[in-house]
């Protein structure tokens, strides 16, 4: 009797990136496709699919790799578990970014071999994303990669300090609610669609600010979010208990892009729940809020260093200085995945507010299954 190989998605917009998927999973047996089912990737991703359950099922079934496909009947993260303990397949194959650790911990729970393929094109082929193709989508993303909270008053009023973003390029469709400022992005797509506008950095950034948090807002979105997405490569933005900070700092040297970027790895934790609340038991007060500013100058100054040991190092006293003031953004599952990273990554932090999203590593050498990231250079 054969293998069997089981893979799960979205497969919204069917293209050659997932039939290549389809193609290098059944390498190992006959392929059994497990696809999200609308109700369950609107929840996830906030947003509808193109296509709907039964023309993706359609789709899938008509691809020659796949032996077998159909809607998961379960929702969230591990809607397919039902269906992956029915079919008892003998590997769980996922693409880097389509890897989180729910997955795998399921898996060796049941005695399935999980395996993670890197995202490559058909030889000869472009490569292929769902994002790209739903409508060239060139909003970038971005990454807190230290200070964060500090571009909130009730944090920064205790002790000024700076909060460091990088543009990322949209090379991936990030999830919705894991601290990359996809909401705010929606905003800027309602604003100037796919692309930002050309002009002044902070005026375009300042904008979106505004309109990210519009009058009788109750809880108000950090301004790092719109500066890190409308600032290309790096930004330091040095808050002194204002909304807005005192000057930002943009430096988009090609070196220190290319630092960061062989330096930081992504691990998916998922989105964050529904009800999570990362401003409950919070503690606000000038030590905790000087060691946040404190580990974010140091981090900026090993960027421009391009010392990889230090970068890693004060990204974890970051972290540890916001778990001080958000002890919520912790919980077991973001614990036992730090764990398993300890030993070979040189620092760590969660994207965001926490309690979901990715959990962003710095490492000398690769992360199997992790993601990369790609820089933004230039405003398009």
């Amino acid at each position: 009797m054969g293998k069997k190989v089981f893979v799960s998605g979205c497969f919204d917009i069917l293209h050659s990136g997932h039939v290549e998927f389809f193609y290098e999973a059944a390498q190992y047996g006959d392929l059994y496709v497990a696809l999200g089912s609308d109700r369950t990737i609107f929840e996830l991703k906030g947003r509808a699919t193109v296509n709907s359950e039964l023309e993706r099922l359609f789709m899938v079934k008509s691809v020659s790799f796949v032996k077998d496909a159909f809607v998961s009947r379960g929702s969230g993260i591990l809607d397919f578990e039902v269906e992956l303990r029915e079919i008892m397949p003998d590997y769980f194959i996922v693409n880097a970014d389509g890897h989180i650790p729910e997955k795998r911990d399921l898996c060796h729970k049941l005695g399935i071999e999980y395996i993670i393929l890197e995202r490559k094109p058909h030889p000869g082929f472009e490569a292929r994303s769902t994002t790209q193709l739903r409508q060239r989508d060139y909003l970038p993303y971005r990454i807190d990669l230290a200070g964060g909270w500090l571009d909130q008053p009730f944090v920064s009023q205790h002790y000024p300090g700076p909060v460091i973003t990088i543009s990322l390029e949209p090379t991936l469709e990030f999830n919705e609610r894991s601290g990359m400022a996809s909401s705010t992005r929606r905003h800027a797509k309602e604003l100037w669609g796919p692309r930002l506008p050309q002009g002044d950095y902070e005026k375009i950034a300042k904008t979106l600010f505004c309109y990210d948090n519009p009058p009788g807002t109750k809880v108000i979105s950090g301004s790092q979010d719109s500066i890190g997405l409308v600032f290309p490569g790096l930004a330091y933005a040095n808050y002194n208990g204002e909304y807005w900070p005192s000057h930002i700092e943009h430096r988009v040297d090609e070196p220190l892009l290319h630092f960061v970027e062989n330096s930081l790895y992504l691990v998916s934790l998922g989105p964050r729940y529904g009800d999570y609340n990362v401003l409950e038991n919070t503690t606000f007060n000038r030590e905790n809020a000087k060691a946040l500013a404190d580990a974010a100058e140091g981090h900026w100054r090993s960027i421009l260093d391009q010392d990889i040991f230090r970068f890693g190092q004060t990204m974890r006293a970051g972290f540890d200085a916001q778990l001080a003031m958000f002890p919520n953004m912790m919980n077991e599952r973001v614990a036992a995945l730090i764990d398993e990273y300890r030993d070979s990554a040189l620092g760590w932090k969660l994207s965001g507010a926490g309690g979901g999203g990715y959990l962003v590593l710095v490492s000398e050498r690769p992360i199997p299954g992790a993601v990369r990231v790609l820089a933004r250079r230039i405003l398009d």
